[in-house]
């Protein structure tokens, strides 16, 4: 295939970058021994080599053959291809030979968000016993390692293709290892993780600068950065490496003794190197990704914007759309996890249930699925150790949507409320077989008059129906579900897939 028909998949600023002091050809670093490639999709490959040099790339019978251009650039595609756990070598040829050893064919899904997502196995509740007994050979993982960049990167940062055994599986994602696992078990097939996250991140350090000042935020977003950068003067800067050894000091005595870290977490200085940077991690560690071939998205990122839920919704449906048109449009599915009960220092709080809500707003948008955790959480830990039932909940959603096997994807998500006398009744979508509570009574029910004062309530189920009472309202017109930071959250559906937290007014 000629270059002139294959350059239009790379935008100029998303391929490797030729280097004119080489001549070797040199494959982007995407592409590895152990990967994993796209089963059922065009495979672009991709790299440099010296200007005008002839280049063949060969995978399992398929020969693509094109030239590089003037800045060392070439790229050829390979027709779509069946799963394939049987190893094969690819060989990327010119005036010398790369040739990767044991690539497979599967599914590939592109893993990010901040330090839930990061959390890597081997601190994951049960972790330790997952990788003793380790041996999944096509789970895969290529993990993306942190990078801010002021321009969009052309070369991507990572660390290799690395198949999960016990040596290798402690480092994965839990969440990204756990979906991965039970796609693998579900399908049959390999399944490759592109791991690229960043703990401690907000979501406008992961959309790019077009797409961010695109939105009517821009001018806020712009103005905070401004402000922030203004309040790190050289000095400081200087002195952040001791506070942030200090603070890990403390944090490893915290962690043996099983205590809080008494220093608050140091936030990195407001420069250009700084993951905070509005489109830093975008430009570091996504867009060099595209346009690698991939089934779709699993994100995990909200908690460093609690407080800021009024704004999260509008950045949320731009990094969705945008990273889209990053591998050429289309609903690529986008599958995320909703914030889990977090007290914060004030468990009747409502800043994460506020923050829950924004994220679930993105279901608006084609193709997207969220995977409620509201009952896996730990109120007094940000980052809760059950990431197997996460990334469970994340597969459980790609398997029913993307990949149509039957089987419940979600619990109940509320749909409407009707007024009925002293009660509301609740409809759900999701109700499955039937609602069902885990223990005595649905907690955390909230009813509320024309004052706009809510009361504690009871719930009553009938079916797939959710009848709400409270003896201090006799005319109830709003109710409210696991309405708070840290709420016990006991309602679900037959499947055991809990409720999303709801509420039916907008006061």
């Amino acid at each position: 295939m000629r270059l002139a028909l294959i350059r239009v998949l790379l935008p100029p600023l998303l391929v490797i970058a030729a280097s004119h002091a080489r001549a070797d050809i040199a494959l982007a670093p995407l592409f590895g021994d152990h990967g994993v490639l796209q089963r059922d999709q065009p495979v672009p490959v991709w790299g440099s080599a010296a200007p005008g040099e002839a280049v063949t790339v060969s995978y399992r019978g398929q020969t693509a053959r094109t030239v590089a251009d003037k800045d060392g650039l070439w790229s050829v595609l390979l027709e779509p291809m069946a799963a394939a756990s049987d190893p094969a070598t690819l060989v990327a040829a010119g005036r010398n030979t790369v040739v990767l050893s044991d690539v497979v064919i599967g599914e590939v899904w592109l893993a990010s968000g901040q330090s839930n997502m990061e959390w890597p196995l081997e601190r994951a509740r049960g972790g330790a016993e997952e990788i003793a007994s380790c041996n999944l050979p096509l789970i895969r993982e290529l993990k993306i390692e942190r990078s801010i960049s002021t321009t969009p990167a052309r070369l991507a940062k990572t660390g290799g293709w690395r198949p999960a055994s016990p040596r290798t599986a402690g480092g994965f994602s839990a969440v990204g290892y756990f979906f991965a696992r039970e796609v693998h078990r579900r399908l049959g097939v390999p399944v490759g993780i592109i791991h690229s996250s960043y703990g401690g991140t907000q979501i406008e350090s992961w959309i790019g600068d077009d797409a961010r000042n695109s939105t009517s935020l821009a001018a806020v977003l712009a103005a905070r950065w401004k402000q922030a950068m203004s309040e790190w003067p050289p000095e400081r800067v200087a002195r952040y490496p001791a506070d942030m050894e200090r603070w890990q000091k403390e944090q490893a005595i915290a962690d043996a003794a099983k205590t809080k870290n008494p220093l608050p977490w140091p936030a990195p200085p407001a420069t250009d190197d700084s993951p905070a940077l509005p489109g830093g991690l975008f430009n570091g560690m996504i867009a060099p990704l595209a346009p690698f071939a991939i089934r779709g998205f699993l994100w995990y990122q909200g908690e460093s914007n609690v407080g800021r839920d009024a704004e999260y919704p509008e950045l949320f449906r731009t990094l969705i759309q945008s990273w889209r048109r990053q591998w050429g449009g289309g609903d690529l599915p986008f599958n995320f996890v909703q914030l889990p009960n977090y007290a914060d220092n004030a468990p009747q709080g409502t800043a994460w249930a506020r923050m829950r809500e924004a994220q679930a707003s993105a279901l608006a948008l084609p193709a997207t699925g969220m995977a409620v955790a509201i009952d896996v959480g730990e109120a007094d830990n940000l980052h809760p150790t059950d990431k197997r039932e996460v990334g469970r909940r994340l597969a459980l959603l790609a398997i029913a949507r993307t990949y149509g096997r039957d089987g419940e994807d979600s619990g109940p998500q509320f749909e409407r409320a009707i007024p009925s006398g002293e009660t509301i009744r609740v409809q759900f979508l999701h109700a499955g077989s039937g609602l069902i509570v885990r223990g005595k009574g649905v907690r955390s029910l909230e009813l509320a008059g024309p004052d706009k004062v809510f009361h504690p309530a009871e719930g009553r189920i009938d079916g797939d129906i959710l009848i709400v009472s409270s003896p201090n309202i006799t005319r109830p017109i709003a109710v409210r579900y696991a309405w708070s930071n840290a709420p016990e959250a006991n309602l679900g559906n037959g499947a055991g897939l809990p409720a999303a937290p709801f509420r039916s007014d907008n006061w």
